[in-house]
């Protein structure tokens, strides 16, 4: 039989229950307020917002340095701390974010496929905000300014729940968005941050369908499973990032063995780094040996099949390991990479929708009908020609910022930007008809 709680614990769980009724009925009220806001008035915000984020650099460098010290005392592996940093250029880039978002139309009240039915009226779908998102994420501040800046411009409002490790980080990025928000005539509860720790503030967030239309988690396979499985209201999400990068027979080697460096070293950290290399028999013999030079020299551990391990014999430094069946569904976040080689692009496609996240996967090849059929045939968010994966990111895309990356086939898939934080809703216009 369990133990009843002590007083002080149901006081605390009664504690967090009220805020968060409160955080969601602020946010509600303030959706109201948000889907009436002009655009000039959220363009305003926004530039307000890059604005005070280039002006408080020092201060939040300082907040996020208390985060850093917390985490490596606390043993956070170097990938998560990674996520954890932010840097005066990241800082930067979510700024010239937010203006990015001022500078692109307004979405809201879009008016699409108006059509004149036989009976006379006129029907279309309007595009409105989804309403209120709950926003679940870990480790990366900066995702604080990417959901914040989203849901001014597609006039939602939302609640934030960053990890704990960077809670002095997001404190401090949420008063800089709410101070915008006031600076331009909105409402401070339109974006809102869950100011505890306390893991059961989760639980209660995911719980409030009468306050929040949409979740949207953001972080590790663990955090996405528990919100999809325990969640009472829709959920955008994706599990994981093992994205991959095929080399094609024909391609150009020099261009290949340039993007398969890009899509795995430039960062190791982020969702859309391949983790997967695929190499088509005929130029396998070539291209190996010098990607595997790069991958050597960057400290790089490849996991290959015996085929590509017997071709990269040869290189010197190479860290070569017999590749598992599971290590081909990895998600590694490390400098490890799997490889293989394939007889030719059917080999290559089957391969990557058997084992892929279906986050982002890349052709590098000189054949167009190649790209073709694999723009066609791999069932993925993001699917590129020529092209690193690490390009699968809103603000590459041009969407501003992004909210995520979905892998869902509803409501959203891929970067998920403005559109993805938006409905559509029938209109009908008539001049007085009635049905007979």
């Amino acid at each position: 039989m369990n133990a009843p709680d002590s007083p002080n614990a149901l006081a605390a769980r009664s504690e967090l229950t009220d805020l968060m009724q409160r955080m969601g009925s602020g946010a509600k009220v303030a959706s109201a307020h948000m889907v009436r806001a002009s655009a000039a008035v959220k363009n305003r915000a926004l530039s307000r917002l890059a604005a005070l984020l280039r002006q408080n650099v020092t201060a939040l460098e300082g907040a996020n340095q208390r985060d850093l010290a917390r985490a490596r005392a606390a043993g956070l592996a170097g990938p998560l701390l990674d996520r954890l940093k932010l840097s005066p250029k990241d800082m930067e880039t979510v700024a010239l974010g937010c203006e990015q978002l001022a500078a692109m139309p307004d979405v809201i009240g879009e008016i699409i496929g108006m059509k004149e039915q036989p009976s006379g009226i006129r029907v279309g779908q309007m595009r409105v905000p989804i309403g209120v998102f709950g926003m679940i994420y870990e480790s990366r501040p900066n995702v604080t300014i990417e959901a914040a800046s989203l849901a001014i411009k597609s006039g939602n409002a939302c609640i934030l729940r960053g990890g704990s490790e960077a809670i002095e980080s997001n404190k401090a990025l949420a008063a800089l968005v709410q101070q915008a928000l006031l600076d331009a005539g909105l409402p401070a509860d339109a974006v809102q941050l869950v100011p505890t720790t306390d893991r059961e503030a989760v639980g209660r967030l995911i719980a409030m369908p009468q306050y929040v239309d949409v979740i949207i988690p953001r972080g590790g396979k663990g955090l996405i499973e528990r919100i999809s499985r325990e969640a009472k209201v829709p959920v955008i999400k994706h599990l994981d990032g093992n994205c991959h990068v095929y080399v094609d027979d024909p391609c150009d080697i020099a261009m290949a063995v340039r993007v398969a460096d890009n899509a795995k070293t430039q960062k190791y950290s982020p969702c859309n780094a391949s983790e997967g290399l695929l190499v088509a028999r005929g130029v396998a013999a070539h291209f190996l040996p010098e990607i595997g030079a790069i991958y050597a020299a960057k400290g790089v551990e490849m996991r290959c099949d015996a085929e590509a391990r017997a071709i990269l014999a040869g290189v010197a430094g190479a860290n070569l390991q017999p590749v598992s069946e599971q290590d081909w569904y990895e998600e590694y976040l490390a400098p490890i990479i799997s490889i293989k080689v394939v007889a030719g692009i059917d080999e290559a496609i089957a391969h990557i929708n058997q084992y892929s996240s279906h986050h982002t996967d890349a052709i590098l090849t000189r054949d167009h009908m190649h790209a073709q059929q694999f723009l066609r045939e791999v069932d993925s968010a993001s699917v590129m020609v020529n092209a690193s994966t690490r390009f699968a990111d809103g603000f590459e895309f041009g969407l501003g910022a992004e909210i995520g990356i979905s892998t869902d086939k509803f409501h959203a898939r891929g970067p998920v930007g403005i559109e993805g934080l938006t409905s559509l809703k029938y209109v009908v216009l008539g001049n007085g008809e009635v049905r007979t």
